[in-house]
């Protein structure tokens, strides 16, 4: 039996087991699956690591290994956004989650720049703000602590939220991640998670790179309807 060598983004690791089970059961192929940050995999992948498939947080890192020649196909397979996890002991009447980002008082932390997309995006969402309210996008740039997602980063333990194990642990009173963990975090008493609006909110489109031939089924799997209820399903939204 053919089996798969895949690569893909952390935040795809609770909906992976789903796919996988569909896609096998519909064409008899197997997968293995590595999660990481998606900028780190793509740097494996330009380092020679074998990979046929790439799941990547953004279409920055699929495009790239397109134009190197280590893909032959692309595509968008899902849309995800942006919301903040408080510790709910910090909330205070009348607090919002931009009133929450302008405390002084709470510690901020945020994944990893040019190695998690999710980072990316959240620098992102601090562009949207300091457009919006000039100074203030900056400030809360410069007091985010990027805690996870990065090559030296603290180790997560196995299956745990990065945003729950922060704030239960004492490493920060705040969170900014995917949306799509918020129907697990709401489940947390002892946190809150508020959604972030647009036109502040940015939208994260998770892209992928089919890097050989034999990969070409799971290409055209993910793109499927059953394949879009299932991300659904896990939180994700669909690509506009």
């Amino acid at each position: 039996m053919t089996t798969l060598q895949i690569l893909a983004a952390g935040s795809l690791r609770a909906v992976w087991p789903d796919l996988e089970k569909h896609f096998t059961s519909l064409t008899g192929l197997a997968m293995t699956t590595d999660f990481a940050p998606a900028g780190l995999l793509r740097q494996r992948i330009e380092a020679g690591e074998h990979c046929d498939f790439f799941a990547s947080a953004n279409m920055l890192h699929p495009q790239r290994l397109l134009a190197q020649g280590r893909a032959c196909a692309v595509g968008i397979f899902a849309a995800n956004a942006l919301c903040l996890t408080v510790n709910r002991d910090v909330v205070t009447q009348g607090d919002d989650w931009l009133a929450l980002l302008r405390r002084n008082d709470l510690r901020l932390a945020t994944s990893t720049p040019h190695c998690d997309p999710s980072g990316d995006y959240t620098w992102q969402l601090f562009d949207n703000i300091e457009r919006l309210h000039h100074g203030l996008g900056e400030r809360i740039r410069r007091k985010a602590r990027p805690l996870v997602g990065g090559a030296e980063s603290l180790a997560l333990p196995a299956g745990e939220l990065a945003a729950q194990w922060l704030i239960e642990h004492h490493y920060a009173d705040t969170f900014i991640g995917y949306v799509s963990y918020a129907p697990r975090l709401r489940r947390c008493t002892g946190l809150q998670v508020f959604d972030i609006p647009e036109p502040y909110n940015v939208q994260a489109e998770y892209g992928w790179a089919c890097c050989s031939p034999a990969a070409q089924p799971f290409a055209q799997f993910i793109m499927s309807g059953m394949a879009q209820r299932i991300l659904q399903q896990h939180g994700f939204q669909l690509a506009r």
